[in-house]
C-alpha cells in the first residue's frame, strides 16, 4: 500500500472523488448538486456541511453521511476509512482517469466526429458492418497492446 494513501485525509479523498467522478457532460459535480442528490434519497445534508468535509474543519461527520457521499460517488464507504480500500479504489480512480483523458483526445479529433457523422448518413444495415469493423480493429489494436506490454 502507497504511505502517501495511508497518509490521506478525509478531505483529501473528498476531494479526490470530486475531482476524478464527474457528471455525464464532464464538469465537476458542485457541493450543492451533491447534497441534493443526497437528500433525495432521505438523508439530511447541505452543501456547507460538504464544503466543510472538503476543506477538513469537519473531521468527524456520521457514519451515514460517510455512507451517502460514498453511495452517490459509487465508491464503498470503506474509502474513507480502510486503507486497503482506498488502495484499491485509487486504483481504480486512476485507471477512470486515463479512461476521461482518452475520451476527451478523442473528442478533440475531428476524425471521430466525421466518422459519426458518416455514419449516422449510412441505413441501420451499413452501420451495423461499420461497427463490425471496428470491433475487429478494435481487438487487433488491443492484442497488438497486449504483446508489445509482454
Amino acid at each position: 500500500m502507497s504511505d502517501d494513501l495511508a497518509r490521506k485525509t478525509l478531505a483529501q479523498k473528498l476531494n479526490r472523488l470530486f475531482a476524478t467522478v464527474r457528471s455525464k457532460d464532464g464538469p465537476e459535480f458542485s457541493n450543492e448538486h451533491v447534497a441534493a442528490a443526497i437528500r433525495r434519497t432521505g438523508v439530511a445534508i447541505s452543501q456547507s456541511y460538504i464544503w466543510q468535509l472538503r476543506k477538513g474543519s469537519k473531521l468527524n461527520p456520521t457514519l451515514r453521511h460517510l455512507q451517502a457521499l460514498a453511495d452517490f460517488f459509487g465508491v464503498p464507504a470503506a474509502y474513507f476509512f480502510d486503507d486497503d480500500v482506498a488502495q484499491r479504489v485509487e486504483s481504480q480512480l486512476h485507471r477512470l482517469i486515463e479512461e476521461q483523458n482518452k475520451l476527451a483526445r478523442l473528442a478533440e479529433s475531428g476524425d471521430v466526429k466525421l466518422m459519426a457523422m458518416r455514419a449516422g448518413e449510412l441505413s441501420p444495415a451499413r452501420r451495423k458492418q461499420v461497427m463490425e469493423l471496428l470491433d475487429v480493429v478494435y481487438k487487433l489494436e488491443q492484442a497488438e497492446r497486449a504483446a508489445e506490454q509482454n
